[in-house]
C-alpha cells in the first residue's frame, strides 16, 4: 500500500495514496499502521482525502484501526472523506467515530481527548 506519514510532537498523520480501498488493499492497512514506530505514544489522524471507495472489507479495517487506537488508550479522528463515504462511516460507526471535514478540526479533536486524558489522569 502506498501512503504518507507526517509525523507530528503527539499526532501522526496517516494518508492512504489510493482511490479504492478495497479487501486487497485493506489487509494491510490494520498492519501498516498499528507497526508504525512512528505511533508509539501518538494518536493518530486518517486522511482519507485520496481514497474514493471502499468496500466492506476496508470499512472493517478502517473501524479496526480507530478501535484499536483507543484500545491503546489514544485517540483517532478521520477527515479527508467524500459525502458519500461520510454517511458509510457514519451508519456503520455511529457517534463513536471522530470524523472531521477538515484536518485542523481532526487535530483539534484529537488534541482536546489528549487533553482530557492528562487532566483525568491528574486526578487520580
Amino acid at each position: 500500500m502506498k501512503f504518507k506519514i507526517d509525523t507530528k510532537e503527539k499526532i501522526v498523520v496517516f494518508s492512504p495514496e489510493v482511490g479504492s480501498l478495497d479487501a486487497n488493499m485493506s489487509d494491510t492497512l490494520f498492519s501498516t499502521i498499528t507497526s508504525l514506530s512512528e505511533l508509539n505514544g501518538r494518536n493518530l489522524i486518517l486522511d482519507l482525502s485520496f481514497v474514493k471507495n471502499f468496500d466492506d472489507k476496508g470499512l472493517e479495517d478502517i473501524l479496526a484501526v480507530y478501535q484499536h487506537m483507543y484500545d491503546t488508550n489514544h485517540s483517532c479522528a478521520i477527515t479527508g472523506v467524500n459525502t458519500t463515504l461520510t454517511v458509510t462511516l457514519k451508519e456503520a460507526g455511529g457517534e463513536m467515530l471522530n470524523l472531521a471535514p477538515t484536518m485542523a478540526e481532526a487535530i483539534d479533536l484529537v488534541m482536546m481527548e489528549e487533553l482530557e486524558r492528562e487532566l483525568l489522569d491528574g486526578l487520580e
